[in-house]
């Protein structure tokens, strides 16, 4: 049996609606999408690293720091459509997103995910972390799955999943948050792009609900270590403050 071949794709997209210009924003001093390029770097077994971006700029820091950025459309409705577009520069069998606002994913998520495309028959993979304090569970932002007793995704939600009927049950160690992070192997790529929205990707505006009420089958590793994203320019200072704290 052949080791499949493994490409990262980092979407960058310059016209960011809440933070313009976030993949060539300093974080220490250096351009965050630099810090996610770093990371990737040192993934185990990776055939390549490629930026999928859409703005000269971005590729000119990606060039001068010797990476590869491959242009893509500045229309593209998501980050999944961009890493589609320039996975066709890749003969890889299986393409990991890993989005361009998580400027310190530690590079063991990422094989974590890898692994299981390696290791069981999911279409997609993907990761979550333990939740830390109740007030971050009820977070619409925080997006929560819920698995099956063998790591298959069985829903993905804005709300509290699961319910706590009982209050006095302790389940908060079953709550899980979604870490946008995906390895698709390249038939399921395609399957998923293919796709129209689908009615609960609409109510809960999570695209892996597309994946999901389509029948596809999404693998889940759980990892312990969680990192500070960027969103909004104030997200800039937290992750620079992890960084201080020797996260």
């Amino acid at each position: 049996m052949s080791i499949p071949t493994i490409s990262i794709v980092i979407p960058a997209r310059y016209a960011s609606t809440r933070f313009p210009g976030k993949p060539l924003a300093l974080i220490a001093g250096k351009p965050m999408i630099l810090w996610v390029l770093e990371r990737c770097r040192k993934v185990g077994g990776v055939t390549d690293v490629l930026v999928a971006t859409d703005d000269d700029r971005i590729a000119e820091v990606v060039t001068k720091a010797g990476g590869t950025p491959v242009m893509t459309p500045s229309d593209l409705p998501s980050g999944t459509e961009r890493v589609h577009a320039a996975s066709r520069e890749s003969d890889a069998d299986i393409i990991v997103n890993v989005q361009g606002d998580e400027p310190l994913i530690p590079p063991a998520t990422i094989e974590a995910v890898i692994a299981i495309l390696q290791n069981r028959s999911f279409d997609i993979g993907t990761a979550a972390v333990p939740f830390k304090t109740s007030e971050d569970i009820a977070n619409p932002n925080s997006v929560k799955v819920v698995t099956g007793m063998t790591g298959e995704a069985l829903y993905f939600s804005r709300s509290i999943i699961p319910y706590q009927r009982d209050t006095g049950l302790s389940g908060e160690h079953a709550y899980l948050r979604h870490v946008g992070i995906y390895a698709y192997r390249k038939a399921a790529l395609e399957r998923f792009i293919s796709l129209p929205p689908s009615p609960l990707e609409r109510i809960e505006q999570l695209e892996q609900l597309r994946a999901l009420q389509n029948g596809m089958k999404l693998g889940v590793a759980t990892v312990e270590a969680a990192t500070p994203s960027v969103d909004v320019p104030d997200d800039i200072g937290r992750v620079e403050a992890f960084l201080r704290s020797g996260g």
